[in-house]
C-alpha cells in the first residue's frame, strides 16, 4: 500500500494536464475538458480557468469535481497495451484560490500561461482532494485517503517562508546542480545544447523540475521542514549526484 501511495504521489507531482470532470446544470451530466495543473506545497492540484469557459460555470453552480490523471504515456514504443499504465482520479470540490503561491507555483510548471493569468475573466482554482482511485495496471487497483496523497505541512511553515528564494537561489545561482538532479535522478541523458532544467517548486519531502512540457519529480532522503534543512538535502544530493557520476 505505502509503495502504491507514492507512486500515486508522483504521479500527481508529475502531472501537467488532466481531464477536468464537472456537473452540469440543471441535469447533472457529466462534462470532461482539459486542463493544465500544478500542485500546491501539499500536493494539492491547482489549475488556472477562465469564467468564459464551460467547465468554470459549472463549478460555480455545482463545486463537486474530478481529474484522471493519465501516467500511461502515450504511443508507447513496446506497444504496449495503456490500461497497464498508471492513472489516478482524484474526486473532491474545487475551490477559487488567491493564494499567492498556488500562483508563483502554477506559473514556475506553466510559464506559458504568464500570458493570460492576469487577463480579468481568469483565475486559479484548487481542488480540496475528498478521495482518489489508483489504478496501476492489472491487480493493482487501490482506493486513497487524502492522507495518503497529501504532504503534511505542519512543523515545515519557515520551509514554506523561505520556498520562493530558495528556488530563485537555484535556478539563479546553481543550473549545474539542477542539471545534476535531472541526469541522475531523473535519468535524463545530459544535453548541453538543450534547454536548461529549472527547478519550479520545493516541499517536504522533495522538489519538482521542469523544462517545457517535461517534469520530473526529485524525492528527498527524509522529510524537511526548515531551509536550512533545504540547503543540508540539496547540497547532499549534489553530492550524491557526483559520486554516482565519478563511479560510473
Amino acid at each position: 500500500m505505502a509503495e502504491i501511495a507514492a507512486e500515486a504521489r508522483s504521479l500527481v507531482r508529475l502531472s501537467s494536464k488532466g481531464a477536468l470532470a464537472t456537473l452540469e446544470p440543471p441535469s447533472g451530466a457529466p462534462y470532461a475538458s482539459l486542463i493544465t495543473l500544478a500542485t500546491e506545497a501539499d500536493g494539492s492540484p491547482v489549475f488556472l480557468i477562465s469564467t468564459l469557459a464551460r467547465h468554470t460555470r459549472n463549478l460555480v453552480q455545482d463545486p463537486r469535481a474530478a481529474i484522471l490523471l493519465d501516467g500511461t504515456g502515450s504511443g508507447r514504443a513496446d506497444g504496449g497495451d495503456p490500461l497497464q499504465g498508471a492513472r489516478l482520479t482524484l474526486s473532491g470540490r474545487a475551490e477559487r484560490t488567491d493564494d499567492p503561491n498556488a500562483r508563483r507555483r502554477f506559473l514556475a510548471r506553466q510559464a506559458q500561461a504568464a500570458f493570460y493569468a492576469d487577463f480579468p475573466d481568469f483565475s486559479f482554482w484548487r481542488l480540496d482532494i475528498e478521495s482518489a482511485h489508483f489504478i496501476g495496471g492489472f491487480g493493482r487497483i487501490v482506493d486513497l485517503s487524502p492522507e495518503d496523497l497529501l504532504v503534511p505541512l505542519a512543523g515545515a511553515e519557515s520551509l514554506l517562508e523561505a520556498e520562493e528564494g530558495i528556488v530563485a537561489h537555484m535556478n539563479e545561482d546553481h543550473a549545474d546542480a539542477i542539471a545534476l538532479y535531472a541526469q541522475v535522478f531523473g535519468g535524463v541523458a545530459a544535453d548541453p545544447a538543450a534547454p536548461p532544467w529549472l527547478m519550479s517548486g520545493l516541499d517536504p519531502l522533495g522538489c519538482d523540475l521542469v523544462r517545457g512540457s517535461e517534469t520530473l519529480r526529485v524525492d528527498f532522503r527524509s522529510r524537511i521542514e526548515t531551509p536550512q534543512d533545504a540547503r543540508n538535502e540539496l547540497v547532499r544530493l549534489v553530492d550524491e549526484a557526483r559520486a554516482t557520476l565519478g563511479s560510473g
